[in-house]
């Protein structure tokens, strides 16, 4: 098997990857300059994707690649849309879903790293979300046990650093990170990876 890493996820992995090289401007290509990752880095992020999206393309986006490692950062779009646009996902079909990709990428054995999502309430409003995000968390922790993945807490970790950082330092409007926020994202996983 080629010595494959592939990102999938949502807008906070794609950064804008199709205006720059396909690898985007992120913690993608923080963690590829970083030269601590071996092999080819392909990234699969796609603004606004949901767990629902990535099942849609699941197989060209992740199959076909057969990667050696898979690392897939979902959830917050599936919280998001609850309050933007009143179209949940409940935290056992969310559960379900992300499943059900990995056992078909698991046919590869391949090394996976389940990213937590996160939200950081700069609006008072999305205080309210954290609930609803919550629950789909516990549900990744669940399919780390039961896949033997490397859980990389990003959540957790922002919380810790708000006491260096202001949360617009991390992440402007509470989801996608800064350039700041990127860096330290890359620095984690790579601590974890390698």
């Amino acid at each position: 098997m080629a010595d494959i890493s592939l990102f999938i996820g949502d807008s906070v992995t794609d950064c804008n990857r199709l205006d720059h090289d396909g690898i985007g401007d992120g913690y993608v290509k923080k963690i590829r300059d970083s030269g601590k990752v071996s092999g080819e880095i392909i990234n699969r992020g796609i603004s606004g994707n949901r767990i629902g999206d990535l099942r849609d393309r699941w197989q060209s986006d992740v199959m076909a690649h057969r990667p050696s490692t898979v690392t897939v950062l979902i959830g917050v779009n599936d919280t998001w849309r609850r309050y933007d646009d009143n179209d949940p996902t409940s935290a056992e079909d969310f559960t379900n879903e992300y499943r059900k990709l990995l056992q078909e990428v698991s046919a590869y054995s391949p090394r996976l790293f389940l990213c937590q999502p996160f939200i950081l309430p700069v609006q008072p409003e999305m205080s309210d979300w954290l609930g609803d995000l919550n629950e789909k968390i516990e549900g990744i922790k669940q399919l780390v046990t039961e896949f033997g993945a490397t859980y990389i807490p990003y959540g957790d970790y922002f919380r810790e650093l708000l006491a260096q950082y202001s949360m617009e330092e991390l992440a402007g409007d509470g989801i996608h990170p800064t350039d700041l926020g990127h860096q330290l994202m890359a620095n984690l996983w790579l601590s974890y990876s390698v």
